[in-house]
């Protein structure tokens, strides 16, 4: 008898997190290795929303909360979601949980049965299809064409749904590829989902205010609030408010599935960290404007990054409209051998020898179910983004 859970040995390590420790083993070997393959911001947590904590921590708040978050979290959040995007949730349906990780995890193991399908555009966070296998659901997923934009089409949309289909995944902008959706794009899909109404919207906005070039994404509840009443809206503070180690997530959707949810959580992990919880309710009432002053540099970091990428031999760059990704293609490299005699048979090769050989962590595209690519986090410093490219246009220089 195996000591591991069969629905374990369904599922895969993240592969972001696989090739970040790897990184980290090189560099402690003393390797020079600049790692892009990290979603993290390299911003510190703006004060204010440091001192909140201490400050909670001086006035004894270190004890359980809600489950679902403290009233004055949930409070905060109903009334972000309203300023940011003109949702009208009620703290009761709010929950914060330990990340958006745990609110995709609660969402899923609370509605999924054995066989119910969800609908994952492709490319896609590396977790997404493994929390339905978990879930017992059957990841559904659908490549989205580069030359639409990576965008899930109408069309593509309605070919994939099921009478078994629960639920539809869209993530905005995207991680890996840091497309996008504006209220245009979703007109579209929102009129295929009025056609089905047994299926759910799971939509992801965790990178929502880290928009570039005066783009303005949309959420699906925005564009039409008809689907409210069977749509998950997630977000948090980790990307947008440089807090990704204070594990705060937080959902609002309908008060039935936000219960579900919380049951869930109660018999699970229970209310996340109070000091965390406190630190939150700064973030999202105090002073917004560290946000934009991130974005800046963040869109200079994504301009040289697209520049110099382009400039390697093989590769091609689009230019991202949010997050902090780039997702070049890399198919014109593959099936080469690098100079350190590597032969580059897949995507997966090809960043395994740009590490060994150059370095540079990345994260091939079939982690994001989507091979050919490898996606690139310009999170960390210019320097390091510039010594970067140099050595990817390096290696790329010395395939044959």
């Amino acid at each position: 008898m195996s000591l591991v859970a069969d629905r374990l040995n369904r599922i895969s390590p993240s592969q972001t997190i696989v090739i970040s420790t790897r990184a980290r083993a090189l560099k402690a070997e003393g390797r020079n290795i600049i790692s892009l393959s990290a979603g993290e911001p390299d911003f510190n947590t703006p004060d204010n929303i440091a001192q909140a904590a201490v400050k909670a921590i001086a006035a004894g708040q270190t004890r359980y909360t809600d489950v679902a978050g403290t009233p004055e979290l949930r409070k905060a959040v109903a009334e972000r979601f309203r300023l940011d995007s003109g949702l009208d949730y009620t703290p009761e349906e709010v929950i914060v949980s330990t990340g958006g990780k745990q609110i995709i995890y609660n969402a899923m193991m609370a509605t999924l049965n054995p066989g119910d399908e969800a609908i994952i555009p492709a490319p896609c966070w590396v977790s997404y299809p493994d929390i339905v296998t978990l879930a017992e659901g059957v990841p559904v997923v659908v490549p989205c064409k580069r030359e639409n934009g990576f965008r899930l089409q109408a069309d593509e949309l309605e070919a994939a749904i099921t009478p078994r289909t629960k639920w539809v995944f869209l993530n905005s902008p995207c991680n890996p590829t840091g497309v996008a959706y504006s209220a245009e794009d979703l007109r579209p899909l929102c009129d295929v989902l009025l056609r089905h109404p047994h299926v759910w919207i799971f939509t992801d906005d965790i990178y929502a205010k880290l928009v570039y070039d005066g783009f303005r994404p949309a959420t699906f509840v925005e564009v039409e609030p008809r689907l409210r009443s069977r749509t998950v809206t997630m977000n948090g503070v980790s990307k947008a408010y440089a807090m990704t180690g204070w594990r705060i997530g937080f959902s609002g959707a309908p008060v039935e599935l936000t219960k579900a949810m919380n049951k869930l959580q109660g018999q699970s992990t229970s209310n996340t960290c109070s000091i965390a919880q406190a630190a939150a309710v700064e973030a999202l009432t105090g002073p917004q404007d560290f946000i934009q002053t991130m974005v800046d540099t963040y869109q200079g970091r994504r301009d040289m990054v697209v520049s110099m990428i382009n400039q390697a031999k093989g590769m091609e760059c689009d230019v991202p409209q949010g997050a902090f990704y780039v997702f070049p293609c890399i198919e014109k490299c593959l099936g080469k051998t690098s100079a350190g005699g590597k032969l580059l048979k897949t995507d997966e090769d090809f960043v395994t020898a740009l590490l060994e050989e150059e370095g540079v962590a990345a994260v091939h595209g079939s982690a994001f179910m989507y091979p050919g690519y490898m996606r690139i986090s310009y999170a960390t410093d210019t320097q390091s983004l510039r010594d970067a490219c140099t050595r990817i246009q390096n290696f790329c220089e010395g395939l044959l």
